[in-house]
C-alpha cells in the first residue's frame, strides 16, 4: 500500500515538474454570436409614483435588428494554471415586444391592450478569472474555473396601447410612451470548460458556469465542435447565457441563445 501511495506521488510530482518547466503560451479568439433574446423588462417605479410597464420580448431573428456587435476572447496559460477573459458588447434595436403587465408600486394590473411595443438593448458582458485543469490525457482535458462576469445593460422601450391602463390608486399609464433604464452587475462564478478529442484535428468543446452576486442567478452553457491546425483552430458552437434578478430589478429573466463562429490564434 505504501509504496502504490509513494508511486502516485512520485507521478504527480513529475507531471507538475514537466508542467513548471513550460514557459507561457497565449490565445486570441475573435468571434461572432448572434444570440436572440428573451426574457422580461420590470421597469423601476419613480420616487413620485406612477405606472411602469412590464414588457416581455423575444425570441426574435438573430439578425434582424442587430445593429453594432464587438466579441473578443483571451487566454494565458503556464502549465496547469490558466488565465482568461472574454468581452461581448451587443446593439439591438427594436426588438419586437409587449406590454403584458403594468406595475403600480405594489399593485401589478395584466393587460392585453398592447398594439405596437419596441425594445432597444444596449450591453457589455465581461468574464474574467482563472482556472487549473485537472484532467488532460490525450482526449479528454477538464478545467475547473472561478472568476467573475460584469453585465452592463440599457434597455428602452416605446409602447403603443389600445387605451391607457387606470391603476387602484387612480394612477395611470398611458396609451403610449417610452421609458430607459440602466443596470450594472457584478457576479462571482465558478465553472468549468474541456474538450474531447475526436481524433487528430476534430474535438468538441464545452463550457459550463453559473453564479450571483448583484444577480439572483446568471448562468452561461456552450457546446460545440472544433478543427484545429498549426496556426490555431475555427470553432463552431450554440451558446446560452442567463440573468435572473430580484422581483425589484429591471432583468426578470433575460436569455440570450443562438450560435457562435470563431477563429483562435494561438503564440
Amino acid at each position: 500500500m505504501k509504496r502504490a501511495v509513494l508511486a502516485v506521488l512520485l507521478v504527480a510530482a513529475v507531471q507538475d515538474g514537466a508542467y513548471a518547466e513550460e514557459g507561457w503560451t497565449f490565445s486570441l479568439t475573435p468571434y461572432l454570436w448572434l444570440p436572440n433574446i428573451n426574457g422580461t423588462l420590470k421597469y423601476a417605479i419613480p420616487p413620485g409614483g406612477g405606472g411602469r410597464p412590464e414588457v416581455e420580448t423575444g425570441p426574435n431573428d438573430y439578425l434582424e435588428n442587430l445593429s453594432f456587435v464587438l466579441m473578443l476572447a483571451g487566454e494565458a496559460r503556464k502549465g496547469r494554471w490558466s488565465a482568461f477573459t472574454d468581452l461581448i458588447y451587443l446593439d439591438f434595436d427594436g426588438e419586437a415586444s409587449a406590454v403584458k403587465a403594468v406595475n403600480f408600486g405594489g399593485d401589478r394590473v395584466s393587460t392585453s391592450l398592447n398594439t405596437s411595443t419596441k425594445s432597444a438593448f444596449t450591453g457589455v458582458a465581461w468574464t474574467f478569472g482563472a482556472g487549473y485543469t485537472v484532467v488532460q490525457d490525450p482526449k479528454h482535458t477538464l478545467e475547473l474555473l472561478g472568476g467573475m462576469r460584469y453585465f452592463g445593460l440599457k434597455a428602452s422601450s416605446d409602447w403603443q396601447l389600445s387605451a391607457a391602463i387606470s391603476g387602484p390608486n387612480g394612477q395611470t399609464l398611458a396609451r403610449t410612451g417610452s421609458i430607459s433604464q440602466r443596470e450594472d452587475l457584478w457576479d462571482v462564478i465558478v465553472g468549468l470548460r474541456g474538450r474531447w478529442k475526436l481524433g487528430d484535428a476534430w474535438f468538441v468543446p464545452y463550457y459550463l458556469d453559473a453564479g450571483t452576486g448583484s444577480s439572483a442567478l446568471t448562468a452561461q452553457a456552450l457546446l460545440g465542435a472544433g478543427y484545429a491546425f498549426k496556426w490555431g483552430e475555427i470553432v463552431g458552437t450554440y451558446r446560452y447565457v442567463l440573468y435572473d434578478m430580484g422581483d425589484d430589478k429591471l432583468l426578470q429573466g433575460i436569455r440570450f441563445a443562438g450560435p457562435a463562429i470563431g477563429a483562435t490564434f494561438r503564440f
